[in-house]
């Protein structure tokens, strides 16, 4: 007996949306300024394969500008309850004097990112940059590559390999595992902040 399925086709509509930041987790990027002092940038495109993680980072901001000097950072990921802090380092780059681009955008320059941001800094074990101590997740990473594309003259395509993983203990599981059920990222939906959801379920390999 042949049952036949009636399917509702959705109705879609193109669009030219100006970002395409359709929900990423944020992370807070330690650099290491000239002097000593630690820059923090805040950055919505990542992604991690294995021991890698590919940043993708304005070509005009400091954090570039440091890595091309001293290729070692920290991956700072907050969870959800630092969004407010997240958002009081959004307007400040760490560049002087400001590019103009992200002078028109509404930026001003700010040294101190801690003090704005009220976070507080650790010493990292392998690199120079500071941890965050707030941030459940801290990487430390050195660079392996950085690339400038020929297709757009705003971003760099940042690659690194984490070296030490620390996290808070309230989210570790056996020793070695982040438990899913305790640990949220900030997300970056469409220029506001948002954190997951309830679980679904689990992919077959967890």
């Amino acid at each position: 007996m042949k049952i036949n399925k009636q399917i509702t086709i959705p109705n879609t509509k193109m669009i030219n949306p100006k970002i395409l930041y359709y929900g990423f987790p944020v992370i807070l990027l330690s650099t290491l300024n000239e002097d000593g002092t630690v820059n923090i940038s805040p950055l919505s495109s990542s992604w991690a394969l294995g021991e890698y993680i590919v940043l993708g980072i304005g070509i005009d901001g400091k954090a570039i500008e440091n890595l091309e000097r001293h290729p070692e950072c920290v991956i700072n990921i907050p969870d959800p309850s630092l969004w407010e802090k997240v958002e009081q380092l959004a307007p400040f780059t760490g560049k002087n004097p400001v590019p103009e681009f992200k002078k028109q955008n509404g930026y001003t320059y700010k040294k101190e990112k801690y003090n704005i941001s009220g976070l507080t800094p650790m010493k990292a074990t392998l690199v120079k940059p500071t941890r965050i101590m707030e941030c459940p997740i801290q990487i430390e990473a050195k660079v392996t590559h950085i690339r400038k594309p020929d297709y757009s003259s705003h971003f760099a395509i940042v690659e690194t390999q984490a070296i030490q993983v620390h996290a808070h203990t309230e989210i570790v599981i056996e020793e070695n595992h982040i438990d899913p059920n305790k640990w949220s990222p900030l997300i970056y939906n469409f220029r506001h902040y948002f954190a997951l959801g309830h679980n679904l379920g689990k992919n077959f390999r967890a």
